[in-house]
């Protein structure tokens, strides 16, 4: 999959099939929308592709509060290119995209620079300036500028409408068993591995500390059990979100201690996969208490990965 970063970078495509979306999380609507789109694009012999933005729209919009993103740009193009994509168009929302009438928007970046010959989209996607444009405004400019529109319903699992704000509200609310029946795959969270205070060692439980970036969605403050994957394993392990009150007060940040796992982690990458929020995160009277429950929490956890095991 060829990934281009900038609109001047789009030069010279031949006929494509583009999906139109966010596809922040790559949810399971998400994926249904792309897998059509690559079928119709072997269908009518063309290159597929999703165009997309490095940064949702919300924080360019006065009176909008900024969306905080699911998947960072990186793990979303592995995602879609397992998908089959050729081209992901990925750039930037900026100003002057925000205030381009729809038609322009249509003229000159669907057709002149991507060489639309199928667009797709969700049910209520939008764009252009004011959100004038919707799935009917693109098929009224289909007709005219010679490309088929293919607007997908709501894509619903248990009643409910999949979205990127149904699932950023299950990881607030820290509901992150729930999150894998939208996504098709677990809430993570990945980064390289920093130093921490060391105490998690001091305590005989050493963790791998991850800093959470400001801009992305995190579960509420507390522990969970997770699988932490490194160097193409996936390790059975128990997590802390939260900002550590028995020994003071620090950043937000994630530590997972990895069961049965001796390996030094510091400037590695590793992701963390959350299964199940066990307990919310409690200041202790003491280190020797916080310890007890550590050791509670590792029998807990264990024991949840025995039983799912057996399933």
């Amino acid at each position: 999959m060829e990934i281009i970063r900038s609109l001047d970078e789009i030069q010279n495509i031949g006929k494509t099939a583009v999906a139109l979306g966010n596809f922040d999380g790559v949810h399971l609507g998400h994926q249904e929308l792309i897998r059509e789109t690559v079928e119709q694009a072997g269908r009518d012999d063309v290159k597929s592709a999703v165009f997309t933005f490095s940064n949702h729209p919300s924080g360019l919009i006065p009176g909008v509060k900024a969306v905080k993103s699911i998947l960072g740009d990186d793990r979303k193009a592995e995602l879609i290119e397992e998908m089959g994509v050729d081209y992901l168009f990925d750039v930037p929302f900026t100003e002057e995209l925000r205030d381009m009438e729809a038609e322009d928007f249509v003229k000159e970046l669907l057709v002149e620079r991507m060489n639309v010959k199928d667009a797709f989209c969700g049910y209520n996607y939008q764009f252009g300036a004011r959100a004038f444009g919707t799935a009917e405004i693109l098929e009224m400019y289909g007709s005219k500028y010679g490309f088929d529109v293919f607007e997908m319903p709501p894509f619903e699992i248990e009643g409910q409408v999949v979205s990127s704000s149904l699932i950023r509200l299950l990881i607030e609310k820290g509901c992150v068993s729930r999150i894998k029946t939208f996504m098709g795959r677990h809430y993570e969270i990945e980064g390289e591995v920093v130093v921490g205070n060391r105490l998690g060692k001091k305590l005989g439980f050493p963790t791998s500390n991850l800093e959470l970036n400001e801009q992305m969605a995190a579960p509420p403050n507390g522990v969970y059990t997770t699988y932490c994957l490194y160097n193409g394993r996936r390790y059975p392990s128990i997590t802390n979100v939260g900002i550590k009150p028995t020994v003071g007060e620090f950043d937000k940040n994630v530590e997972t201690h990895i069961f049965d796992f001796d390996k030094e982690l510091y400037g590695k990458h590793i992701t963390v996969e959350f299964l199940k929020k066990m307990r919310d995160e409690q200041k202790f009277d003491s280190l020797e208490v916080l310890s007890a429950q550590i050791v509670s929490d590792c029998e807990a956890a264990k024991e949840w990965f025995s039983d799912a095991n057996k399933e």
